[in-house]
């Protein structure tokens, strides 16, 4: 049995939730915050981890390699090479270019902090321009990537709600408005697995809240 370890208000948590609930593995679920994981299993206290009857894993993206190796019967990769290639290439999109960059705007945005008005323009112009970027690599067709739901729909359910948020609520718009992204997420957002994570990412973002408050 696998037991997946870290907390539902982790975006790259519910990335790896969502593909396991896709796939229909069967899975457990341990609660462990920031700063309270297990080291032996993530020696650097980062959220998710795996553990496995053969050990733990540690990092997003290699679980959900590890996922995809291990539990083939329903694939969330395309088997062509490159179509494959294609799917984590907008994965990194998504990731790194677009959600790890609206990122500096959250202690702002979400947590009651504040982000200067130099650094909001210097993010808001490095979105504009990764976003137009994006724009180029997807299809929604009716998915992300092609006709087949795949990791990168994983990652998009995830990681573009956040980059529309945080968006909006510092610069009065929606970074992603003017994209298909908007009703992409919509129709995404009426799959049970998707409903599910978002559920419980409700749950424990209150929960999380509520902690930070103590």
């Amino acid at each position: 049995m696998l037991t997946l370890c870290g907390f539902s208000a982790s975006n790259y948590y519910n990335k790896v939730k969502l593909a396991l609930l896709e796939k229909g593995v069967p899975f457990t679920e341990e609660l462990a915050w920031v700063g309270e994981t297990e080291l032996a299993c993530s020696p650097l206290g980062k959220v998710p981890y795996l553990k496995t009857d053969q050990g733990s894993l540690s990092e997003s993206t290699v679980i959900l390699e590890y996922l995809e190796d291990a539990y083939p019967q329903v694939p969330l990769m395309p088997k062509d090479a490159f179509q494959a290639a294609k799917v984590r290439e907008l994965v990194r999109y998504i990731e790194l270019h677009l959600e790890l960059v609206a990122r500096n705007l959250y202690p702002e945005a979400f947590f009651g902090g504040k982000v200067s008005d130099t650094a909001k323009e210097k993010i808001g112009q490095q979105l504009e321009k990764n976003v137009a970027a994006f724009n180029q690599l997807t299809t929604y067709a009716p998915f992300i990537a092609g006709d087949q739901f795949t990791l990168a729909d994983c990652a998009a359910a995830v990681h573009l709600p956040l980059v529309s948020s945080a968006t909006k609520i510092i610069f009065g718009r929606d970074f992603l408005a003017d994209t298909p992204a908007r009703d992409y997420l919509k129709k995404l957002g009426e799959r049970p697995s998707v409903q599910k994570v978002n559920e419980d990412r409700k749950v424990n973002t209150a929960l999380m809240l509520s902690r930070n408050k103590r």
